[in-house]
């Protein structure tokens, strides 16, 4: 697994903590993303037919049923996060449960963001009620994770909806609890079989006191 160097140096910036660690990815965890984001591309003329669980080749042309390539999809995920704090809200339940929790472990907040976008969604989810040390990444989440623990023992939770990040985080912190959260249930539908070891959870009313058991809290 490749690690981001700029991660790093945002993971070195923080203050050290001996407390249980929870890392949250943001995106269908925190905020919610793919009904705003289908919201956005209706507004540019584009529709997300759910085929698959990807975005690339079930994005298409209103008009022309046309697949937009990879490198619209990017472009239109840039514009998407330039202009996140006019589409995207917080997961039903989120910012209570995640408060509760903080108050017992250390949180930190591993978006897979281009680094550019970290200002804005700093801004973003400090106003949706989420001021926990935020992170960005352009590579795997498991280097982060392993170096967010450091040598400590201590119990470690990570949530996100998709089951490469998990995997990766998996692979590098084997006794890492691991939770799939998913804010649009539909896209669940679609998605591969879970891997071994990781706790499914349809909202953050069956999710935090999983986690808090987890980590002992």
């Amino acid at each position: 697994m490749s690690e981001d160097p700029e991660t790093a140096r945002q993971i070195a910036e923080l203050a050290r903590d001996t407390r249980p660690l929870l890392v949250l990815d943001v995106d269908e965890v925190l905020l919610e993303f793919m009904v705003p984001f289908m919201r956005f591309l209706d507004a540019q003329g584009l529709v997300f037919l759910a085929k698959s669980f990807k975005l690339t080749g079930n994005i298409v042309d209103r008009k022309t049923q046309i697949a937009v390539d990879q490198e619209a999809v990017s472009g239109l995920l840039d514009g998407f996060f330039l202009a996140q704090r006019e589409w995207q809200t917080a997961a039903q339940g989120a910012a209570d449960a995640v408060a509760t929790l903080a108050g017992s472990a250390e949180v930190v907040m591993l978006t897979a963001m281009p680094h550019r976008h970290r200002d804005v969604r700093r801004l973003h989810l400090d106003a949706l009620g989420f001021p926990y040390p935020l992170l960005t990444t352009e590579a795997a989440k498991g280097p982060a994770l392993r170096q967010l623990r450091g040598e400590s023992p201590r119990p470690v939770a990570f949530v996100d909806d998709i089951p490469y990040n998990l995997v990766s985080v998996r692979d590098a912190v084997s006794d890492a609890h691991l939770f799939n959260l998913m804010s649009y249930r539909e896209m669940r539908l679609l998605m591969p079989p879970m891997p071994d070891g990781i706790v499914v959870a349809e909202d953050w009313t069956e999710a935090a006191p999983k986690i808090a058991a987890a980590l002992g809290l």
